[in-house]
């Protein structure tokens, strides 16, 4: 019992100090010394996740020549006022008529721009949600995303359809700005930090094809109107040449930090991969196993895995990936010595729920069976959550400010 508290302490202290690193303040500071001020009026707008902390890093830094902002980020993220900048709370995974009002205000602000002004575009994860203005009805596009976000595809899949259906995304937003400059500082949430792919690319030149879109629909049998169809049809852009692009931060930093932080309590770490991109079930039974092959190493071992697994909606309980993804190497550790598995979303939220991910140890399959839980059955339904809340396997950490993917981490004590 008393290593298992000890494991469980590793956890927190290592999703703490991992967190802590991955922060934007620093690197929003460190972006800015290398971005020239306008001599006409500068804009700010700030959308993701991580907006409240990045919009506040840049107004300790040129707060006092901004001429208007706004700051778009998920309901209960923000944390108090900045300055003059507008403060606006929107709805994630799915846009709601926040989303739509708070972009408006966005496109409001940097209309009828000048080549002399610049629009500083501060950009995080999970501004696919936060930040759209739909070219289609504002239902039929939440139920397309809906469904996107229920069928298991990933990331890049669903911004490629996302992009198509909005009049911000794709490139279009800088488009929107033009003439003016566009100066975009990117938090990196994707895996290989493709710049047209995070937050749907508002400010990037789209990889994309119209082909590619109409693929990705059929893959899914996604349910389009003749509107949203003929949306498809349409290319975005290809070529933006008002935009200065620096991205910052990314999940191979979360990685790094969170070795970092194993290696503090003893552990000898390994970074399996930082590209993870597979089911959640599936990378849970990997770590399961890689669990079961180090077991009589004699030494104690972290193995981490940084990225962002999809989950198969089968169900209609409670969870997310990084609770499905722990759940499921429940299972394969059950018995082990000294043995846990964890997995945590940087931003603090695992899907539509209040945690941030699960913990599970070698214990935990035998706890469920006690109050007659079968983690079979729970996965099934897609119940991670009640069934990791019951044995105390929920990982909290709120609002991070930050969001660069996922890391689960498989601890071995010894």
């Amino acid at each position: 019992m008393e290593v298992r508290m000890k494991l469980r302490n590793d956890c927190d202290q290592i999703v703490r100090q991992a967190i802590a690193a991955v922060q934007p303040d620093a690197a929003v500071r460190r972006a800015l010394k290398d971005i020239p001020l306008p001599q006409g009026r500068l804009v700010l707008v700030s959308v993701g996740k991580a907006a409240w902390s990045m919009a506040r890093a840049a107004y300790d830094c040129v707060g006092d020549q901004l001429s208007g902002g706004i700051v778009i980020t998920k309901h209960g993220y923000a944390q108090g006022p900045i300055g003059q900048l507008r403060i606006r709370e929107a709805g994630h995974p799915v846009p709601d008529q926040d989303t739509f009002s708070a972009t408006e205000e966005a496109l409001a602000l940097t209309q009828d721009l000048t080549a002399e002004d610049t629009v500083l575009f501060l950009l995080s994860g999970g501004g696919s949600a936060l930040f759209e203005a739909p070219l289609v009805p504002q239902d039929e596009l939440q139920k397309i995303t809906q469904s996107l976000l229920s069928c298991g595809a990933d990331i890049v899949e669903m911004n490629t359809i996302r992009k198509r259906l909005s009049a911000v995304k794709g490139g279009r937003f800088a488009q929107h700005c033009a003439p003016a400059r566009v100066c975009s500082i990117v938090l990196s949430d994707i895996i290989g930090d493709p710049l047209d792919m995070i937050a749907s690319g508002p400010a990037y030149p789209d990889s994309s094809t119209c082909a590619d879109a109409k693929a990705i629909a059929e893959k899914y049998a996604l349910p389009l109107s003749a509107e949203a169809a003929g949306c498809l049809e349409k290319e975005t852009p290809k070529e933006l040449d008002n935009v200065q692009t620096v991205i910052t931060g990314s999940v191979r930093e979360l990685c790094s930090a969170a070795a970092a932080a194993c290696r503090e309590l003893g552990y000898e770490p390994m970074v399996l991969t930082d590209s993870l991109d597979c089911e959640a079930r599936e990378a849970g039974a990997f770590l399961a196993a890689v669990a079961r092959a180090h077991q009589n190493d004699g030494r104690s071992l972290a193995f981490l895995a940084g990225g962002e697994t999809v989950v198969h909606l089968t169900g209609k309980g409670k969870g997310g990936r990084n609770q499905e993804l722990a759940l499921s190497a429940a299972e394969g550790i059950a018995g082990l010595t000294d043995t846990a598995v964890f997995s945590v979303g940087s931003d603090g939220t695992d899907g539509p729920t209040d945690a941030a991910g699960g913990y599970v140890d070698d214990g935990t399959r035998e706890a469920l069976a006690r109050q007659g839980v079968r983690i079979y059955d729970v996965l099934r339904q897609n119940d991670a959550y009640t069934a990791l809340k019951a044995c105390g396997g929920l990982i909290v950490t709120g609002a991070t400010g930050t969001n660069v993917n996922d890391v689960a981490v498989l601890l071995i004590r010894r």
